[in-house]
């Protein structure tokens, strides 16, 4: 069977995407099992080397994927941004990322990756402006189309995108890491105690006997057999959830301590602090998760902000112990967030959020503060005649679901709190009046989708919902960058780290863009 029979090319295509989408070694087609498998599967078939792979088939497909993406990218009227620097540990590569995100005229929410680019020499802040406008260049896309980047709180990226032009916003989840550190580590309490279910994770972790031996006990218990977590430093929550693995065997390593030799024991009352520091955290945790969906908006976050303090501010009767760390955590949040009531990027986004309206900010003042900035930004939109004969605002929903959590809990007693206690029905005639009727009305439960609501109120309120598909279009987080990097290791790893920063690229781009292009 020849290269260029219809049937041959469908199977050479097919071979290049399974090695883009499932992380295959381009070496997978001189494999001895692989080549057999295919000779048994269309025996005509005549199996590419992997230099044909690399030198035509993926860029044929990474061009196909390239042009479907631009396709995409025509019409769109704002283009939020996410960014990152990483590099190899078993490759001398370092990559910047360019994931995108927008809001469709359909008002759905779209995501792509444009970049993964080979990132050399010193990490400067003019090194970084300077490629970051040449991928921009690369894709087209005009600097005014951006509406805003998110990058993590470095100093060299924070000046790189000032130089370069363009808003930006630090990640959420990364500015909850810092809060949460500056509250661990101020508590000596705390830390020596967590220093201690450190050092017993790791007994467990460096012996299999001692492991083996646990899960004896835990079976013995009828516990399922669970392995304790090791925590990593830079990531706050994965201290939590040792911490949680700790307590959950607290009785099993009980019996383990009274049997065989721990570096060191947990006395009753480092038990009983530990507990009320999961307690603790368990909101900033909640909170860490939903802000690293794919889903989080640049709305989600002076809401987030708003209940935490609220949480942390609230005195209970199980705060012996740890008062100290809650108001750390809070004074923490302060100042991590002082300046994020003043940001239009995030006020603007929130109004514009009908689960969150004007209902979220710390005072009164600030939310007409707020509502200037919108207003002001307003008078710059052009929407046109308001049309005739326009539907009556569909009823509230009633709220069915319970709250699950003391975060939402929080959420739901600020909404009612500050919910308006009347319903306007005006007809919109100008943008000013959109606004007003708009707020009158009550917020949507926080589990809708907010793009859902401005698709089918595009036509009650033209003005907001088109500056709605600006700043709705905005991630609250860079995990989009994070989440590309760890496909990142998978493509570049031991048995690909001769693999170019070029073919690297081409790999990354066809595996996180394909699905989008061809397979949905």
């Amino acid at each position: 069977m020849s290269r260029d029979n219809p049937h041959a090319m469908k199977i050479t295509e097919a071979l290049t995407q399974y090695i883009a989408l499932d992380d295959q070694p381009l070496s997978v087609v001189e494999n001895i099992g692989f080549r057999r498998l295919l000779s048994v599967l269309e025996p005509r078939y005549e199996i590419p080397s992997r230099q044909y792979i690399t030198d035509r088939e993926l860029p044929k497909l990474y061009d196909l994927v390239k042009r479907h993406i631009q396709s995409l990218l025509q019409d769109v009227s704002a283009i939020s941004l996410t960014t990152d620097i990483w590099t190899s540990s078993v490759s001398p590569v370092s990559l910047i990322s360019l994931t995108a995100q927008w809001v469709d005229k359909d008002f759905t929410l779209q995501r792509a990756v444009l970049h993964a680019k080979q990132f050399r020499g010193s990490h400067t802040s003019q090194a970084i402006a300077d490629v970051f406008d040449e991928m921009l260049r690369k894709w087209g896309v005009p600097k005014t189309l951006i509406h805003v980047v998110l990058r993590d709180n470095a100093k060299n990226m924070i000046k790189a995108m000032t130089d370069a032009g363009l808003q930006s916003l630090p990640c959420f989840a990364h500015t909850l890491q810092l809060v949460v550190n500056e509250g661990l580590l101020v508590q000596r309490s705390v830390t020596d105690a967590v220093a201690i279910g450190r050092k017993i994770v790791r007994h467990f972790k460096h012996s299999t006997l001692a492991y083996s031996r646990l899960e004896d006990i835990q079976l013995q218990l009828n516990q399922p057999t669970k392995r304790l977590q090791q925590d990593v430093q830079t990531r706050w929550n994965s201290t939590f959830y040792m911490i949680q693995s700790l307590i959950e065997q607290k009785r099993a390593l009980g019996i383990y301590g009274s049997e065989n030799e721990l570096p060191e024991n947990l006395a009753a009352h480092q038990w009983a602090l530990l507990e009320k520091t999961v307690a603790v955290l368990a909101p900033f945790e909640e909170l860490t998760r939903k802000v690293s969906c794919s889903d989080a908006l640049a709305s989600d976050v002076i809401p987030a902000v708003t209940v935490l303090l609220r949480i942390l501010n609230r005195e209970t009767d199980d705060d012996q112990g740890i008062k100290t760390m809650k108001s750390t955590l809070a004074a923490a949040v302060k100042r991590r967030f002082t300046d994020m009531e003043k940001i239009p990027l995030y006020c603007i986004a929130t109004l514009l959020d009908p689960r969150y309206k004007d209902r979220f900010f710390s005072n009164v003042n600030i939310a007409m503060d707020a509502k200037e900035m919108l207003k002001v930004e307003l008078q710059s939109v052009n929407t046109g005649e308001p049309k005739e004969n326009l539907e009556e605002p569909p009823a509230r929903r009633l709220r069915m679901t319970q709250a699950s959590s003391s975060l939402d809990r929080v959420f739901e007693e600020i909404t009612e709190e500050q919910q308006s206690s009347s319903t306007s029905h005006a007809t919109p005639v100008g943008a000013a009046i959109q606004l007003e009727t708009y707020l009158g009305e009550t917020t949507i439960a926080r589990e809708e989708n907010p793009l859902q609501f401005w698709g089918v109120n595009k036509i009650r309120f033209p003005a907001l919902a088109k500056m709605s598909q600006r700043y709705l279009s905005a991630p609250c987080t860079s995990v989009e960058s994070e989440r590309l990097f760890s496909s990142v290791s998978h493509i570049i790893n031991e048995e690909r780290n001769r693999l170019s920063a070029a073919n690297a690229e081409m790999l990354l781009f066809i595996k996180k863009n394909l699905p989008l292009t061809f397979l949905k």
